[in-house]
């Protein structure tokens, strides 16, 4: 299988890219930790039915030292025990930022409340910025039909530069 459009295979298309992927090494640099980034993309990711991405943040959450029965847990996370309070509001927060076209309030006055309760200011930007950024991965992934399983941790890490 092959995707219908290599974004590095035109001018305008890497310029893109290597900007996109500007903004990723910026929320990298966050104080948000690591692993809720990764939790955040990895469960927008399978809702946005995103293969490729589902494989990228399983694969780099692994390679950062995420346990298997986490990763395995975050599609169910409500019924899971394995997450932190403050990993719980991230989720929900993903969810509710990932799926706005279910609800017209999008994220939820409860959840906005549980975020603002665990992470601080910077943290909440950097949560606004993965959601936001990692949907739009997802949709370019999808739009073009980019296939799952060869990604390999650290591969897109002089792309930025």
């Amino acid at each position: 299988m092959n995707a219908r459009f290599d974004m590095f295979g035109t001018e305008f298309g890497t310029k893109f890219s290597k900007r996109f992927a500007g903004i990723a090494a910026v929320l990298a640099q966050s104080s948000l930790p690591k692993s809720t980034q990764e939790l955040v993309s990895l469960r927008a990711s399978q809702i946005n039915g995103c293969g490729f991405c589902t494989d990228m943040h399983t694969k780099d959450a692994a390679a950062a030292g995420e346990t298997p029965v986490r990763l395995n847990l975050v599609a169910t996370w409500r019924e899971a025990t394995v997450f932190t309070e403050a990993e719980r509001a991230a989720l929900a927060f993903a969810e509710e930022g990932t799926r706005v076209a279910d609800a017209h309030d999008g994220v939820s006055d409860a959840t906005w409340a549980a975020v603002r309760e665990h992470y601080d200011d910077d943290q909440v930007a950097a949560l606004i910025g993965v959601v936001a950024l990692i949907n739009a991965a997802n949709r370019m992934n999808v739009i073009v039909r980019t296939p799952a399983g060869s990604y390999e941790p650290g591969m897109f890490a002089s792309v930025a530069s």
